[in-house]
């Protein structure tokens, strides 16, 4: 039980910032309150199961390389069983009007093509899903050809041992993984619906945004969404985002930086309501859509030496010939510079009306030299130029991944270690919500984080050590058609003194945190960079909100060494924790009301110790008095007992015996252990019960379950929240009671079976049923 009296101590508040963002071309939806997480005894199961690791199945999948050569072999073509070429592959929620058939590309076209003079951004062309923050990542992609065909194995075509079977790598939650996909596509009046290239026999775009369909379950779960999201997916990169509006003053030399050591970047504009989605700005730009950052330019700009003809320009503008006007500028400007962005608009074509778009005389205000240059490096009609000044005014986010979190404002690549932990939210235990849920806070899973070694370069003099700390959220878009939707998560960051153990109420209602994200967002991941003195630290990743479950990853970049690691992830040997209200246990015994029915006496003699005290007398005169004639306690006489006992509470609800000898009865010294936990755990009950009422909150039972001696780890706190508390997240004395009961059994059940006393047990199939049975 925590002490509420600090008088030495002044009580920490902080302020936690929130932002919701809408997805990219995603329909606005109404705000509502659904429970989307797992309840019910499959929860159980999956916390037992997953300890923070993949659950693998237990047959092995066939590679690709296996699979097509079947395929060539028999001389079929693959048709996969698990992504069938149905409508359940294409949307879960409303099917649109159109008829949609499922075709190879060769009943499509003629000779079709994996990929055309090599895989670039002009091969993607946006359909009617509304996937453009995809596209958006893919265009990026294109630009660095060791991760393309690493995401694109290139080996792959319509001729050399085709067999209808293509596959694509994707980074997911810490590795890669191979997917595998027919080659039949949705098309409508022989068109593809879905991604294109513009070239018509070129099919790798629209069978990559297939695997990706694939891998989130249909085609309808990409719609809306981040390009971070992606861009992740196709490097296993580190993402950063940024509010334009409060962008840092260096944010042109960060984005420079970042596309030199091949970073992927997009942007957007927001929309506040379903009514601006794919709306347009004065200029053409679409709100709610997502583009490509393809490059930054510095160039020079330049006037016209003679004053007066600047002057008439600038009085007279829309009467001025440019071409005339600067044909006569010989020099440019040496302390004039003008910064320019390249963006690309998925759909494959420009609707830029602005400044610097095709036809603009802005063009003319900069060198000859500088003017062709930036010409050449523009593709198709689907890429643009604006000035960066423009686009930080027009655009409303940044959204940034670097392939390894090299500090971006440094000159020199840093090398980085990385550890990676992950978790899950579980609603009633370790779904602690932010900090402006102090009650609950604390219940949040944890993670140690230890810094070694100081930067080698220092900044400022300062010593401290560089961070990156990535959250990320798992599996909400697969579950979309289940109704769920990102949560809104973020993290806080707290200096350690001394602590080993998981971080109590107390700690956090007097001591602010070290560092936190700027604000909880509703993104996939968020991430923030540090730079922390030396030392330990303790990570708490939460929802903004309590009782949201959900699974995350996190990710800890370090540029020098570092560990991290979950607070309390293992379980301590069973400590005796004899209370001094246990002691008095036995004494309260006689005035509790036992009243059981009367018996005759017993054919056996009970064992009289050599010294008895009065009280073990009274014990030994009230157990004679219940036991019967056989001498021992039964389930239903306990159950008797108990209910007699605990009258004042609902009657108990377990029938169990703590017996060593397998009877299933209590002896006198079982029946006084039995009695001694049960005096205790009500006492505990008591300190934690809420307003003296019949029940404690789940979050208190961590606390509830320490006391009594118990240290276990966060999967079995998250196990017992959600297998005895209601839908209040409350547990009553009953619930309270039998779990009590069920941890003595287990740890009793263990040592039994651990005879060499070092904490591991080894059963065959028999002693494992009657150890589960059992319990």
């Amino acid at each position: 039980m925590e002490d509420g009296n600090h008088p030495e101590k002044k009580l920490v508040v902080e302020k936690t910032k929130v932002k919701v963002l809408h997805d990219t071309e995603a329909s606005l939806e109404a705000d509502g309150n659904v429970d989307y997480g797992i309840t019910g005894a499959n929860s159980i199961y999956s916390a037992i199961l997953s300890r923070n690791e993949a659950v693998k199945d237990a047959k092995r999948l066939k590679t690709f390389l296996e699979l097509r050569d079947k395929y060539v072999t028999k001389q079929v073509l693959f048709e996969d069983p698990l992504f069938p070429a149905n409508d359940s592959s294409l949307f879960y929620s409303q099917m649109p009007k159109m008829k949609f058939e499922w075709k190879r590309p060769s009943e499509i076209c003629e000779d079709p093509q994996f990929i055309v003079d090599g895989a670039n951004r002009t091969d993607i062309c946006q359909g009617t899903l509304g996937d453009c923050w995809l596209l958006a990542a893919i265009a990026c992609l294109t630009l660095n050809e060791k991760l393309l065909y690493r995401v694109i194995p290139p080996d792959q075509s319509f001729t050399e041992n085709y067999a209808g079977i293509f596959h694509f790598q994707f980074w997911r939650y810490g590795e890669w993984i191979d997917v595998v996909v027919d080659d039949r596509i949705p098309t409508c009046d022989n068109q593809l619906v879905f991604t294109k290239s513009f070239r018509k026999n070129e099919f790798w775009s629209a069978l990559l945004e297939k695997a990706y369909a694939k891998l989130h379950g249909s085609y309808e779960a990409l719609k809306g969404g981040n390009t971070l999201e992606a861009m992740e997916d196709f490097t296993g990169g580190v993402t950063e985002f940024f509010e334009l509006s409060e962008a840092p003053a260096d944010l042109f030399t960060i984005m420079r930086k970042a596309l030199e050591r091949g970073s992927l970047m997009g942007s957007s504009i927001d929309v506040s309501s379903a009514n601006e989605m794919e709306s347009r700005t004065d200029q053409g730009l679409v709100r709610g859509h997502a583009y490509s950052i393809i490059s930054l330019e510095e160039v020079q700009q330049r006037f016209p030496l003679n004053a007066d003809l600047y002057v008439l320009a600038v009085e007279d503008i829309s009467n001025v010939k440019w071409d005339v006007v600067f044909s006569q500028c010989d020099e440019v400007s040496k302390d004039s510079r003008i910064r320019l962005i390249r963006l690309r608009n998925p759909w494959g074509f420009v609707l830029w009306k602005g400044c610097w778009s095709a036809k603009s005389d802005e063009w003319l205000t900069i060198s000859t030299a500088d003017r062709e240059n930036l010409k050449k490096q523009t593709v198709e009609t689907s890429e643009f130029w604006m000035s960066f000044d423009e686009f930080k005014k027009t655009f409303t986010k940044l959204e940034m991944c670097n392939l390894t979190p090299d500090g971006l404002q440094d000159d020199v690549r840093m090398t980085w270690t990385v550890s990676v932990n992950e978790g899950r939210w579980v609603r009633g235990s370790s779904a602690g919500g932010c900090r402006n849920f102090p009650d609950t806070f604390w219940t949040n899973p944890q993670y140690r984080l230890q810094l070694y070694e100081e930067d080698d370069d220092p900044e400022d003099g300062e010593v401290a050590c560089t961070v990156v700390v990535a959250l990320m959220q798992k599996g909400r878009r697969m579950q979309r058609h289940k109704g769920a939707k990102f949560l809104t998560i973020g993290f806080s960051i707290y200096k350690m003194q001394g602590q080993n153990q998981h971080l109590q109420k107390d700690f956090f209602l007097y001591t602010a945190s070290t560092a936190k994200c700027k604000s909880y967002i509703n993104l996939r991941e968020v991430s923030e960079r540090f730079r922390l003195p030396p030392g330990e630290y303790a990570i708490i990743p939460t929802t903004f909100d309590p009782h949201e479950e959900g699974e995350f990853i996190l990710r800890v970049f370090s540029e020098k060494q570092s560990t991290s690691e979950e607070v309390g992830s293992t379980i301590e040997p069973r400590q005796e924790k004899e209370k001094e209200d246990i002691a008095h246990a036995n004494k309260e015994i006689e005035h509790d009301g036992i009243q059981g029915e009367k018996r005759k006496k017993p054919k056996k003699k009970l064992l009289q110790a050599e010294e008895e005290t009065e009280e073990e007398k009274k014990f030994r005169a009230i157990y004679k008095q219940i036991a019967g004639e056989d001498m021992e306690i039964c389930a239903n006489e306990l159950k008797t007992v108990m209910k007699n006992v605990l009258s004042k509470r609902k009657g108990l609800q377990f029938v169990y015996s703590i017996h060593t000898d397998g009877s299933g009865k209590l002896n006198l010294q079982e029946f006084k252990h039995l009695w001694k936990k049960i005096k205790a755990w009500q006492l505990i009950f008591k300190q934690y019960s809420q307003n003296k009422s019949c029940s404690i909150s789940s979050f208190e039972m961590r606390n509830a379950v320490n006391d009594a001696g118990f240290h276990l780890n966060k999967q079995l706190y998250d196990i017992i929240a959600m297998r005895y508390a209601d839908e209040h997240l409350n547990i009553d004395f009953d619930s309270y009671i039998c779990c009590f009961v069920r941890l003595e059994g287990m740890f009793r059940a263990f040592n039994a079976f651990d005879k060499d006393g070092d904490g591991i047990i080894k059963l065959n199939v028999l002693e494992w049923l009657q150890l589960t049975m059992y319990s």
